[in-house]
């Protein structure tokens, strides 16, 4: 990730809770195969464990599921095979998810008050919000192993939960619908579909997060910036104003 100093975001349970709140992110790996791209990404709802969740330091681990007709879990499963290393075993090399947060927007430089009229030396941009999360993967995938089975169960029961009750809302608090669980649907129906995906618990080893919210410039384009997407009055358009005013509070523009 390219990092100017302005941008980084260095705070552990910031970048936590950006993963938390975007929780589908894009696995990518790199396996050399001579039957699958190296290179693969995929889309994947991601839950993330944290044994303290007051630490300012613990990156957790990262959990999630892949269907396995995918070609990306083809290639880790022949990788592992071709090794002769068991289901539950890690990938070699290091796998990289990438989190983007929803708010984010095409920057015009008609918003650039200061600068547009004095010099006419502006440019657009994107203003964006994501974590980088790199570490080891262990790969769930053998169906007939207890262990794959249980983290599986764990796995979509835990992500069903978090997805109803945190993104959907359904909590059954103050009126609010009940959240949909895994038990509502059939034994058998749960198990065969279990059967057709693999477990992936991802081990951290780094963060890199990177929060681009117009802190790089001058006081008055940046208040034109906030004032521009105020009056554009989408609730994205919204969330990034709120975020460029509080960045522009957090870090001096260069």
């Amino acid at each position: 990730m390219y990092l100017r100093s302005v941008h980084a975001e260095g705070s552990i349970p910031i970048l936590r809770q950006l993963i938390r709140s975007n929780p589908l992110g894009i696995l990518t790996t790199a396996i050399s195969s001579s039957h699958y791209p190296k290179i693969l990404s995929s889309h994947i709802p991601f839950l993330l464990d944290v044994q303290d969740e007051s630490s300012e330091t613990e990156l957790g681990n990262l959990r999630g599921h892949v269907a396995r007709a995918n070609p990306q879990t083809k290639s880790m499963i022949e990788h592992l095979e071709t090794c002769n290393k068991p289901s539950g075993s890690f990938l070699e090399e290091e796998v990289l998810v990438l989190f983007t947060a929803t708010a984010h927007h095409y920057v015009t430089p008609k918003f650039y008050t200061e600068t547009k009229p004095d010099t006419g030396k502006v440019v657009p941009t994107w203003n964006y919000s994501a974590v980088q999360a790199y570490g080891r993967a262990r790969i769930y995938f053998d169906s007939s192993a207890v262990e794959t089975n249980a983290f599986l169960s764990k796995q979509i029961r835990d992500l069903s939960q978090y997805a109803e009750e945190k993104v959907m809302g359904f909590d059954g608090q103050d009126g609010r619908k009940k959240a949909w669980g895994v038990d509502d649907a059939p034994d058998q129906y749960v198990g065969a579909l279990q059967k057709a995906i693999i477990g992936i618990e991802i081990e951290l080893d780094r963060l890199e997060g990177k929060v681009k919210m117009s802190q790089e410039l001058k006081d008055g384009d940046r208040e034109g910036v906030v004032k521009g997407f105020e009056e554009l009055g989408t609730d994205v358009a919204k969330e990034i104003s709120r975020t460029v005013k509080e960045r522009g509070n957090i870090v001096p523009p260069s």
